[in-house]
């Protein structure tokens, strides 16, 4: 197959043949993570791991790449499964359908790097700890939830975060736990929109997802 031949031209046969050995895990696949997930699986990673537990609703049909009124209802990591065999037949396919919590098995999958884009703040910060406890490579994504503005998008260090109320929980919770290291992440530095209810814009999540998937490729590259 010739499927990566336009991506070969550009960083040649040794960087594509990498991808193509690298494992790639993607916990949470709404907004921003399906997404990513389709970035990765048309860069050439050559294995992922997806694992999500909800289903598709009408809510989500603004901004998420599988939601259709005929997928409500299905599972959205065997949706973006189904996506990833027709970008990729040769892609190896972990699925998971369970809620990333303290018994996920997750990490008795083997795998190079980890993107986290689970919107719940507990199991956010289990994964980011588990992350850094086992010395895996990882990048998180923050909140992107009332952003309208995709140039404020951009990657950093959580500590450099601002007007990201889910950065800020986060960031509280490690110190507290007296946990510290690196932690990069993707995140606004927009003020939120001032509205009651959650409000999301497809070009804020899908640049985040995009934004993640190519900070992924480019540190496996490098290794």
């Amino acid at each position: 197959m010739n499927n990566f031949e336009r991506l070969e031209h550009l960083i040649g046969k040794e960087k594509l043949s990498k991808l193509k050995g690298s494992k790639v895990a993607v916990i949470g696949l709404g907004g921003v993570g399906g997404i990513c997930a389709l970035t990765l699986a048309r860069s050439g990673i050559g294995t992922l791991v997806i694992q999500d537990f909800d289903v598709v609703t009408e809510t989500n049909i603004n901004r998420q790449v599988i939601a259709y009124y005929d997928t409500i209802g299905k599972n959205k990591a065997e949706l973006i499964a189904e996506e990833i065999r027709r970008i990729n037949p040769d892609c190896q396919l972990t699925v998971s359908t369970e809620k990333f919590n303290s018994e996920s098995r997750l990490f008795e999958i083997p795998f190079d790097f980890l993107i986290d884009c689970i919107d719940s703040v507990p199991d956010k910060y289990l994964l980011i700890t588990e992350c850094l406890k086992r010395s895996i490579p990882f990048v998180s994504s923050m909140g992107a939830a009332k952003k309208l503005d995709l140039k404020k998008l951009a990657i950093m260090d959580l500590s450099e975060t601002a007007y990201d109320p889910l950065a800020k929980a986060i960031r509280k919770k490690l110190r507290e736990a007296q946990i510290y290291g690196p932690v990069m992440v993707v995140s606004s530095t927009e003020a939120p929109a001032s509205i009651d209810r959650l409000g999301s814009y497809m070009p804020v999540t899908a640049t985040a997802g995009i934004m993640l998937a190519d900070y992924a490729i480019k540190q496996l590259l490098k290794g």
